[in-house]
């Protein structure tokens, strides 16, 4: 798989990376050896950039990559995050920007994956009781002290990446992006590449639902967190099928699936997209992975954008 360097770093990884938030957390159970099997087959294809956090699974997602990748020999690029706190119940206590934390928090992490040196390492969600700039000072403190190689935000603005820019070199953005979450379009999409910040696109097949993995909240597990998430309500779901008709249509002229066509869209956007779908199942990897054989005529861009308009999507993200 072709390897490009992310943002102005010279950390070269795969276009497409593997999410790993499902294999500890949120989307129903999971089989850890099975996962164990998808990091490894990952590795197999050329993919070799994976994205956890210390929030997934409250640090046991850290910990499965560790498990699995301790005895390779391959070079990975693995990224982590911070900054949504976790209590002892697994339950969400709020969000933590402060510099004492920021190197609290990446000592625990490098402990966890059994590394010396984080490739990336993301502030999850910006803290609204501490500046932007203090937070990323931290953060620089960390790259200074040979703890951590580049840094990145998760889900911010413009406006805020610009400031935190100034503040120290970002490498790295990652927000959700996909057919049916287009808006980093608009938005922070112009400013990576005004600032060369690579866009790292995280639910790229919109949590399953765009890759056909369900179409009924009775299709998902009674603990699963999209049954909580606006866009998964029953009445929007029924009325975003209109996503699922429009990329099955697409498919079926090229003899693809919808997942292909999610993927094939981010990658014709431009080389600086890197998304990151995450799975449990080595079919599901392979299909994505197949995604790089798929291109988009200028017509089936067109009718993506007729039917599919940035803002079309039926309920909120969060």
């Amino acid at each position: 798989m072709k390897k490009r360097n992310l943002g102005s770093s010279d950390l070269k990884v795969s276009q497409l990376g593997l999410g790993c938030m499902a294999m500890s957390e949120f989307y129903g159970p999971s089989d850890q050896k099975e996962c164990v099997e998808v990091l490894h087959r990952a590795l197999e294809l050329g993919i070799n950039f994976f994205d956890t956090a210390d929030a997934y699974g409250s640090g046991r997602n850290e910990e499965l990559l560790r498990q699995a990748f301790e005895s390779s020999s391959e070079e990975i690029v693995v990224a982590t995050k911070f900054g949504i706190v976790r209590d002892s119940d697994g339950g969400i206590s709020g969000r933590n920007g402060k510099p004492e934390y920021v190197k609290e928090a990446c000592d625990a992490s490098l402990k966890r994956l059994g590394k010396e040196t984080i490739d990336l390492y993301y502030l999850h969600r910006v803290d609204p009781e501490v500046p932007i700039e203090e937070t990323v000072g931290a953060m620089g403190d960390l790259v200074k002290a040979g703890k951590v190689r580049y840094i990145g935000l998760s889900e911010v603005d413009g406006d805020t990446l610009r400031k935190a820019h100034q503040e120290y070199s970002i490498t790295a953005l990652q927000n959700e992006f996909s057919v049916w979450s287009r808006e980093p379009e608009i938005d922070t999409l112009p400013v990576c590449r005004e600032l060369n910040i690579g866009l790292v696109a995280y639910s790229p097949l919109g949590r399953g639902f765009l890759a056909g993995a369900f179409s009924e909240r009775n299709d998902l597990a009674k603990d699963d967190r999209r049954l909580n998430l606006p866009r998964f309500e029953k009445d929007a779901l029924e009325r975003n099928n209109k996503f699922i008709e429009t990329l099955k249509e697409i498919a079926s002229g090229k003899s693809a699936t919808p997942a292909q066509i999610c993927l094939a869209y981010l990658f014709q956007q431009g080389g600086d997209i890197f998304p990151i779908p995450g799975t449990r199942k080595i079919s599901r990897l392979e299909e994505n992975f197949a995604a790089f054989n798929v291109k988009l005529s200028e017509e089936e861009l067109r009718l993506i954008n007729d039917r599919l308009p940035i803002g079309s999507t039926i309920g909120t993200r969060y």
